[in-house]
């Protein structure tokens, strides 16, 4: 396990340096956060609470100031594909 987990370390470092390229890569741009947010009827202000980020983060993202990583990314990638159960989980 360790030999598998120090291979990625080191992938990760070609990657880094543009040695290897990423063997996948998830962009979700301004323009996609706007439709995701748009396509749930929900305000900036709403929206943002629910995926628990601060209203400027979400402002940032939709107008291409900033990229959403990380969680956040995955949270909206999961609202773009399934909205009404994403939602309504989070919503508990």
């Amino acid at each position: 396990m360790f030999d598998n987990l120090m291979e990625s370390v080191t992938q990760m470092d070609e990657i880094v340096r543009g040695e290897r390229q990423p063997s996948r890569e998830v962009h979700i741009d301004a323009l996609a956060v706007k439709e995701i947010r748009r396509a749930t009827g929900l305000s900036q202000a709403k929206f943002a609470g629910i995926v628990d980020v601060q209203v400027g983060t979400l402002r940032n993202w939709e107008q291409g100031r900033r990229e959403p990583t990380g969680p956040a990314k995955a949270l909206l990638r999961a609202i773009s594909k399934d909205p009404k159960h994403v939602l309504e989980a989070l919503a508990d």
